[in-house]
Formats: C-alpha cells, structure tokens, sequence
C-alpha cells in the first residue's frame, strides 16, 4: 500500500483552531495544546451564557414592570394579576418595552385594568 501524507489536514485543522482562538491572551491564541483547551472552554462558556443571557433578559422585564406598576400605586404580582383577569395577550417582554419608552401608552394600560 502506497503511504498517506496527511500533512495538509494537520495543518488545515490547526489554522482552524488558531482561528477560534485569535484575540486570546497569552500562549491561548498561539500555542496548540493551550489553544484546544481554550477554544474548548470558550465553546462550553458560550452555550452556557447563551442561557444565561434569557433569564437575566427576563429578571431585567420584572424589575421594569415592578416600577412601572408601582408609579401606578400597584405592586408587579398585582398588575400580572390584573392583566390576566382583563385577557390583555401582551407578554411581559412587549410590556416592559412599553413601560420603559412609552409611559403614556403604559399608563392607559393600567387605567383600563383598574
């Protein structure tokens, strides 16, 4: 059997990690056994933040319908209550939003669920 020079692989699956791991810091960016290391790190942090990020998200619409509700004299479990009760289908994700750039528009909001 004839011999298999797998060189050009090598290479190309080395340019690759580099690649993943350019703007590192340290020997992370250039060195391949601390490189795989770091891209592999980097990969597993980035699933985990992609999660992460959607429940900070979420804590971020309480708390700003926490104070809007509350420039309206009610408190957040209140006003979830009460939207509930009046079959308004907006999410608390579209209610934040409008809470925090159109005030007007949350105050008549609150107004008809009262």
């Amino acid at each position: 059997m004839p011999r298999v020079k797998r060189g050009i692989l090598h290479a190309k699956r080395r340019k690759n990690l580099l690649k993943k791991t350019k703007g590192f810091k340290g020997g992370l960016k250039n060195r391949i056994k601390l490189a795989k290391v770091a891209a592999i790190k980097a990969g597993v942090n980035a699933y985990e933040h992609r999660r992460t990020k959607k429940r900070t998200n979420r804590s971020l619409w309480l708390i700003r319908l926490n104070a809007a509700a509350r420039m309206h004299d009610l408190s957040y479990s209140k006003f979830i209550s009460l939207i509930k009760k009046a079959n308004i289908g907006l999410d608390r994700k579209v209610l934040s939003e409008i809470a925090y750039k159109n005030p007007e528009i949350f105050a008549k909001i609150v107004e008809k669920i009262k």
